[in-house]
């Protein structure tokens, strides 16, 4: 995508997203939310993850179910 950097450290591993604004500010809504997607879900990644069922019986638990 356009007005959209990756940065590697010394592993060429992907450390962080450089975004330049004025690109960034032109491109559409559905775009722009496609991108906040990945960024959120690469953050996200190595968060512990548990099941659907897990999380209906957290969320009843707290009330919110």
């Amino acid at each position: 995508m356009k007005g959209v950097s990756f940065l590697t450290d010394e592993t060429h591993h992907k450390r962080y997203v450089q975004l330049d604004l004025e690109e960034v500010a032109q491109i559409n809504d559905n775009e722009l939310e496609d991108l906040m997607d990945v960024i959120i879900a690469e953050a996200r990644k190595n968060d512990e993850k548990i099941s659907l069922e897990e999380l209906g019986k957290q969320l009843k638990a707290e009330g919110l179910l």
